[in-house]
């Protein structure tokens, strides 16, 4: 028999049991197929759904890494509820700790390398919590690397008259911008210098008035209403001037002949308005002069015949009357004794003998008082026992 017969026959008899293998197991496909050298899942791995805008070429079995170490594989990929995202089913080893918020990366390994699902703590917030089975990192925690294929289009893009060619444009057109306006741009940029230099020296001031026109916006807002009705209420005082403006118009245009009659009104009767105020200058004097006699007499005017300290002492129908009385007796015997008013002798007691003493001396009748001097007041005599109490005169 020939030795290439036998090669065909074990060929052949392997096929068969291979296929017969991956009936009997359950496999339908070879990406179901386990490859050699994939990473450990240990004995019990949590699940994990990952959502991308797009994965390109990632094929079920890819790896998952963490920090470029094997920690999981991928087990199916399908089309999000929504239709425009890609959903990646991944297994990772449940001795991985990972926060919840974690990120996910398509990346590729090499050039021309296979493409893998890369996990990783949060760049741009603080993690959080734990990864755990059925979690799900929504779309917006994840992205791709670009792919070479759209590096090397957008660097043929820019090599092939595109890029290059305006870039040399551009750098000649400025340089004939530039040549001979050096000290000019250099002027202009010490005053930028200058600028930035103020409103950073004024950054607290500016950050005040923002945040007091940020208040005053809040309480416009919280007016609005009020505003909306006062607009609403002043259309009917514009329409009022519009109705009126020929009149606000004539009277604007009145104004210059006004100002010209008044200035030359003041002229003509400058020599008057100057001899009325030197002839006021005297009235002046005077009332600088009376002082505090003027309001002392208005205050009098206002409660003549009384004055205003007396205004307390009226209650109604009724006057108060405040008066103080001396009731020492030296004091009134010596007012009695020396009254003319009481025509009476008092006796007096003998002081060596105890009888009665000599009689004191009446009165004799006073001659009349000379007359007073004229604008002098006389005063009036108070009769009976009150003159005599109070040292009749």
């Amino acid at each position: 028999m020939s030795p290439w017969r036998g090669v065909r026959f074990f060929a052949a008899g392997a096929s068969c049991v291979l296929l017969t293998a991956c009936g009997s197991d359950g496999f339908t496909g070879l990406y179901d197929a386990p490859l050699p050298g994939g990473a450990d899942l240990g004995d019990n791995p949590y699940h994990v759904t990952v959502e991308f805008a797009d994965v390109l070429d990632l094929v079920p079995q890819a790896a998952v890494k963490v920090n470029e170490v094997p920690v999981g594989k991928v087990e199916s990929i399908d089309l999000g509820p929504d239709g425009w995202t890609v959903r990646v089913h991944v297994s990772v080893n449940g001795d991985v700790r990972l926060p919840a918020n974690a990120d996910a990366q398509l990346v590729q390994s090499s050039l021309l390398g296979e493409k893998y699902v890369a996990l990783s703590a949060p760049a741009s917030a603080s993690p959080h919590g734990v990864l755990t089975d059925g979690a799900l990192i929504p779309i917006d925690r994840t992205n791709r690397y670009p792919e070479v294929e759209e590096v090397l289009g957008a660097l043929s893009m820019l090599l092939n008259g595109g890029g290059v060619e305006q870039i040399q444009t551009i750098s000649r057109e400025v340089t004939r911008a530039l040549e001979g306006n050096e000290g000019e741009i250099r002027a202009l940029l010490d005053h930028v210098h200058t600028l930035v230099s103020t409103l950073d020296g004024q950054k607290s001031n500016i950050t005040r008035a923002l945040d007091g026109l940020d208040r005053l916006s809040a309480t416009l807002a919280g007016q609005r209403d009020d505003l909306g009705r006062a607009l609403d209420d002043l259309a009917p005082g514009l329409d009022v001037l519009n109705e009126q403006r020929g009149q606000l118009v004539g009277m604007l245009e009145a104004l210059p002949s006004l100002s010209a009659t008044t200035v030359d009104t003041v002229q003509r009767s400058q020599a008057d308005l100057v001899a009325d105020l030197q002839s006021l200058t005297p009235v002046l004097n005077q009332l600088v002069q009376a002082g505090q006699d003027i309001p002392r007499s208005l205050d009098y005017l206002l409660t003549f015949p009384f004055n205003s300290k007396s205004v307390d002492a009226i209650r109604g129908d009724y006057t108060n009357f405040t008066a103080k009385v001396d009731l020492d007796l030296d004091t009134v015997l010596s007012n009695l004794l020396s009254s003319s008013r009481l025509p009476i002798s008092v006796l007096g007691s003998n002081q060596s003998g105890g009888g009665p003493g000599p009689a004191l001396p009446l009165p004799t009748t006073p001659r009349a008082p000379a007359p007073p001097p004229p604008g002098q007041q006389v005063p009036v005599p108070l009769p009976g026992l009150l003159g005599t109490l109070l040292g009749g005169l």
